[in-house]
């Protein structure tokens, strides 16, 4: 890639975050405007609360991502700097994920640097690989749950930058590397479109999803509509978020490689369809198991006193 496709790269991102920081300082100062009816006090304590959550939910995570080694086990120019490189990734591997004790001998003891390029790539298939789906499983979760709780458009597509930015921030923490600026450029601009996709989620009613005879039918059932609309946002917005996690770390484990973009969109939304279903699992499981936690709960809170006179 020529030096103007990457600074315009590095020019789409900056605009990115500057349009997202005019986006919530406005829904920011929306919301703040509301609390000073009540008092001013709490006006200000939520607008510490708002610094504090972004400074550790986005700017904290972009900057240990920023910050991170850019390495790819595709490049094999093996000069001073690219061997740094190589020891600290293999050092980071090791001290961010639970390895096996021969897999973490992979990476600490080796006898020459091809030997550890190939141990790296074995140990990325082994046991890294499977704890990067296991953080994009979590965290498509996490977006389902939340906004399809939520019925705020613009409070889902913040909750769905937010996350997706951290979940990027994992991934590359477990990698013990990161994507190129460039391709970190292009994933920031993903995040960002994917929480505007987000945003305009809002506006489906059952009519888009369902077909008119079972709209009709399901009309007569109450609070049906709300139910299956919400449902159905965050369907979408935990596949997107598997996507935005496939694509992170097709760039990870193939940073340097000549990829195309429809490589890269086929292969990621194939990825995401493949874990989508355990992320559907996970969220059905996850619901009924607190609700029968809440109920026994209830049920161990009652006195004997009042067992024994209901018997």
């Amino acid at each position: 890639m020529n030096k103007k496709a990457k600074k315009l790269w590095y020019l789409v991102a900056i605009a990115v975050l500057i349009l997202f920081t005019l986006i919530l300082v406005a829904c920011v100062l929306d919301l703040g405007e509301k609390l000073r009816n009540i008092n001013k006090y709490v006006e200000i304590a939520f607008y510490v609360l708002v610094l504090v959550l972004v400074f550790f939910g986005i700017i904290n995570p972009i900057r240990i991502i920023v910050k991170s080694p850019s390495f790819s086990s595709e490049v094999s120019d093996n000069n001073r700097k690219q061997r740094k490189t190589y020891r600290l990734v293999a050092k980071n591997i090791v001290k961010n994920n639970q390895l096996s004790e021969e897999n973490a001998n992979l990476l600490l003891k080796y006898k020459s640097y091809d030997e550890l390029k190939l141990n790296l790539q074995v140990v990325f298939e082994k046991e890294v690989r499977p704890q990067l789906n296991n953080i994009m499983i979590k965290n498509a979760k996490t977006v389902l749950i939340s906004t399809a709780l939520c019925q705020n458009a613009r409070v889902d597509m913040i909750t769905v930058f937010t996350v997706d930015i951290n979940m990027v921030k994992e991934l590359v923490v477990k990698c013990g590397f990161r994507p190129n600026m460039v391709n970190l450029s292009k994933l920031l601009t993903k995040i960002f479109t994917t929480a505007l996709i987000a945003e305009g989620l809002q506006s489906i009613s059952m009519d888009d999803i369902l077909p008119q005879s079972a709209t009709n039918a399901l009309k007569e059932v109450p609070f049906v509509k709300p139910i299956v609309s919400s449902l159905t946002q965050g369907l979408a917005n935990a596949l997107l978020t598997l996507r935005i996690g496939c694509v992170a770390r097709r760039y990870l484990f193939k940073d340097g490689a000549c990829i195309t973009k429809e490589d890269i969109r086929r292969q990621a939304f194939k990825d995401a369809m493949m874990l989508y279903p355990q992320v559907i699992a996970g969220t059905l499981t996850f619901v009924p198991k607190k609700i029968v936690n809440f109920f026994t709960k209830k049920k161990d809170e009652v006195s004997p006193e009042l067992l024994e006179t209901s018997k």
